[in-house]
């Protein structure tokens, strides 16, 4: 198995990059990917979950150095959130560094952060919530169609605090999906939604289920921002994938994908 959304102290994570590999070899995993988190945001705000663009090349040097000392291949990856106003800029900056893979996410659906707390759901009508379900399934469309990633993060994110899809946006996921599968992209299934208020991985498994039937492929990850939760829940995650359908993940090194059985 491979775990290749794991974050550092580059962005949120508690642990070096060093230690995640540490951890991914003691797990026995054949393969470990580190991919911080950057956000180039229309307004220029910055997070603390975000890693500051200007330690980009000591993030490179760090995971570059954890994999020479490593037993199981060490991939450089990175973590971007999609914005269509930042996308050219986002596309420049990724093209200076050789990384193995390109994480795309959705965390805001306008100027909301979907998952950010669970009061500002309840703030929220009904159809305010739809409507914000409705934006973040656009950002995935557009996520897909941007040519930027190599696969999406964490799909149907806004359910972290249980305030699920209604019917009509539904419709919309599907659409998403539909543009993820025309871009050739993956998917991941993202085990640390177990560990959310919602107790369900990302996506769910009828989205899954849409996703196999798309001929979409996937990995599955964790999400780890601390060693002991490099491989959390891999168990329960394969066999959420084999009732949809998959026998095998996909790999990624130098941008390019492989295949191995689930």
């Amino acid at each position: 198995m491979t775990s290749y959304h794991n974050h550092t102290l580059f962005s949120d994570g508690t642990a070096t990059a060093a230690d995640m590999v540490t951890a991914a070899q003691q797990a026995g995993l054949g393969e470990v990917g580190i991919s911080d988190h950057i956000v180039i945001h229309p307004q220029g705000r910055t997070f603390k979950w975000g890693m500051p663009l200007n330690r980009l090349e000591e993030y490179v040097a760090a995971v570059r150095e954890a994999g020479r000392n490593a037993h199981i291949p060490v991939r450089l990856g990175i973590e971007a959130d999609f914005f269509e106003e930042t996308a050219d800029q986002l596309r420049e900056l990724l093209g200076r560094y050789p990384f193995d893979y390109v994480i795309g996410s959705v965390h805001f659906a306008g100027g909301f952060m979907v998952d950010e707390s669970r009061k500002k759901w309840e703030d929220l009508s009904p159809l305010q919530r739809d409507e914000k379900w409705s934006a973040y399934w656009g950002g995935i469309a557009g996520l897909a169609r941007s040519g930027i990633f190599d696969f999406v993060a964490h799909l149907d994110l806004p359910k972290r605090f249980g305030f699920a899809m209604e019917e009509n946006t539904s419709r919309a996921a599907l659409a998403a999906l539909d543009a993820v599968a025309r871009a050739g992209m993956a998917i991941e299934i993202n085990t640390s939604g177990w560990s959310h208020p919602v107790k369900e991985a990302y996506p769910s498994p009828a989205l899954l289920q849409a996703a196999w039937q798309r001929k979409i492929e996937i990995l599955v990850n964790a999400d780890a921002h601390n060693p002991r939760d490099i491989d959390r829940f891999f168990g329960p995650a394969k066999l959420l994938a084999r009732e949809a359908g998959y026998t095998q993940t996909v790999r990624f090194a130098g941008r390019k994908r492989s295949r191995t059985p689930l």
